[in-house]
């Protein structure tokens, strides 16, 4: 019997870490105007279940013309949908200010049973956040 249930909590636990696998990576996003206006996001979810995210902007004529944005903390999955969390002690510093918590992005792949040539880049896409410019934003698996 103990064996029985040492071998269920270990199938268990290999499924969960590979779905957690399975969302993390590196995820990025490049927007520019001809050289006048850049944008780049870059989200990089570890499997351990932290994160870490950059943003860079360089606006002609803004001001600041140039800025960097970071922020890192924890994610979970669950289904499809990635929360994120941060704790106020141990993921804020001078670098990294931003609040990723009551955060969530859709993971969006092409269906497995899915068998045209119809091509889904894989993605993550903010549903909610309180960083008001990541709602809405779709980020893309490198």
């Amino acid at each position: 019997m103990k064996l029985l249930i040492a071998t269920l909590l270990f199938i268990s636990s290999v499924t969960l870490s590979a779905q957690s696998n399975q969302f993390a990576g590196n995820y990025s996003r490049s927007l520019s105007e001809k050289e006048k206006h850049t944008v780049e996001y870059k989200l990089t979810l570890n499997p351990n279940g932290t994160f870490e995210f950059h943003s860079y902007s360089k606006i002609q004529g803004g001001n600041p013309a140039e800025d960097n944005k970071y922020g890192k903390g924890k994610w979970s999955a669950k289904d499809n949908l990635i929360t994120f969390s941060a704790n106020k002690k141990e993921d804020f510093d001078s670098k990294y200010t931003l609040d990723f918590t009551n955060s969530s992005a859709r993971f969006v792949t092409k269906n497995p049973r899915d068998k045209s040539d119809k091509v889904v880049k894989t993605k993550l896409q903010f549903l909610e956040s309180e960083i008001f410019w990541m709602k809405g934003i779709d980020i893309f698996k490198s």
